[in-house]
């Protein structure tokens, strides 16, 4: 019997293209970097990340944390999300010199490992609302959710639970080290290769209960890669790159209406407001600092149109720097905008806006020099005789006149009137009458 030599040779290819892909298939971890402040583009990063990781059929999610804090509505949606994985999660605060405080304190503890790089600290996780104040009960309604939602977490997994709702009711920190001493966390470790190391064989109960082995002997890191779209929304959530877009959108805008046959600055300007005012959406707005904006806007536009020696710009200048410090109320100075970016926007936006308020209103204060407006009071010779009418000479073009009052060859006149082609003229205050 032959057997046909093509079909083999596929056979052949398959069969050993599948044993390569059984002997070189290992563990794989999907790594993520959670850096900044805690916000609605966090949770979306940490939902397709979990996707992905249940889809790629990775060992584990490594979550690395980096934060300040942020917003307590984010932090929970995350939270939801990792506790719901079906690919357990690390959270892993590092690098050396990094923390995971306020919100960061709360995601680091609902992880089914929770570990710390040297040099990092967590906790102070303290609940504080953002754009003004709370009254004594409704502080401790919130404190007391925070402490319980904290305790339930630790409780979970197995830690101190009675010292985790310490760094919501006391505002308590704590270096790695005391971390691990305390039961808040698992493991210390020195880098990703170190905490693999100490996890591989590890025995983990998830959050239902589950017991499951971790193997990550020869973990291949696979780095989670951000949308487009995320990209964008993480860099411009920074109230400080938000306010520079507003600012630089605002003067495109008013460059556009300005001189509307430019057109770029237009669109790019309305880009910008748009990013920018998106971004400010997330963050608490302090009204007092829009305000001033607005009045820092209003005194421009006085300085070009009034003479005050300078006073209201100045007073223009000092408005939008406060502001802009004031515009954003937050406990976090990750989330405030820096004096030094007001007066850097400042100083330069109130120099170019005086500069093209400035222009606008002289052009509509000006003599019209075009069109029939611009014909009006213009001084002509009579080229002949006006009796009354007869031709003239102005603006080097002879044009047909009809005048009041007799005006002789030579006679200088004045344009008073334009009726499609025929000019009203009076003598001028030297013309020869007839």
């Amino acid at each position: 019997m032959v057997i046909p030599l093509l079909p083999l040779r596929f056979a052949i290819f398959v069969f050993a293209t599948v044993l390569a892909g059984i002997g070189n298939a290992g563990p794989r971890v999907l790594a993520v970097n959670l850096d900044g402040v805690v916000h609605p583009v966090t949770t979306e990063i940490v939902a397709r990340a979990l996707d992905q990781a249940q889809q790629g059929h990775f060992e584990l999610v490594l979550i690395r944390l980096n934060t300040p804090g942020g917003l307590m509505d984010a932090m929970r949606q995350s939270i939801e999300k990792i506790v719901a994985s079906p690919v357990p999660v690390a959270m892993f605060v590092a690098p050396s010199g990094g923390r995971a405080a306020s919100a960061g304190f709360f995601l680091l503890e609902a992880g089914d490992i929770a570990a710390m790089a040297p040099g990092t600290n967590t906790g102070a996780a303290h609940p504080v609302l953002m754009g003004g104040q709370m009254d004594a009960v409704m502080k401790q309604k919130v404190e007391n959710d925070a402490a319980a939602s904290l305790r339930s977490l630790a409780d979970k997994r197995g830690r101190n639970s009675d010292l985790a709702q310490k760094a919501v009711l006391e505002s308590k920190s704590f270096t790695e080290k005391e971390a691990l001493a305390n039961h808040l966390i698992e493991l210390i470790a020195a880098n990703d290769e170190d905490l693999f190391a100490k996890l591989d064989g590890r025995e983990i109960t998830r959050f239902d209960g589950r017991k499951q082995t971790l193997h990550l002997a020869g973990a291949t890191v696979v780095a989670y890669e951000k949308t487009w779209r995320q990209r964008v929304l993480s860099s411009i959530s920074d109230p400080n790159i938000a306010l520079v877009l507003l600012v630089v959108g605002a003067l495109g805008i008013y460059v556009e209406f300005s001189t509307p046959s430019l057109i770029l600055p237009g669109v790019a300007g309305a880009i910008m407001v748009l990013l920018g005012l998106s971004a400010l959406a997330m963050l608490p707005i302090n009204w007092l600092g829009a305000a001033l904006l607005v009045l820092s806007f209003t005194f421009f536009i006085l300085e070009a149109k009034f003479n005050s020696h300078g006073v209201l710009g100045l007073g223009g200048t000092v408005a939008m720097i406060l502001g802009a410090v004031m515009l954003v109320n937050s406990p976090l100075p990750e989330m405030r905008i820096r004096l030094s970016t007001a007066v850097a926007l400042a100083i330069p936006f109130s120099a170019i806006t005086l500069f093209l308020v400035t222009l606008a209103v002289r052009a509509r204060a000006s003599k019209v020099i075009t069109g029939s407006e611009g014909m009006i009071g213009e001084i002509g010779v009579a080229v002949e005789d006006l009796a009354p009418e007869g031709q003239i000479l102005v603006r080097g073009e002879y044009w047909n006149a009809v005048s009041p009052v007799p005006l002789k060859t030579g006679a200088r006149v004045r344009v008073t009137a334009l009726d499609r082609l025929k000019l009203t003229v009076e003598p001028a205050a030297d013309s020869t009458r007839g």
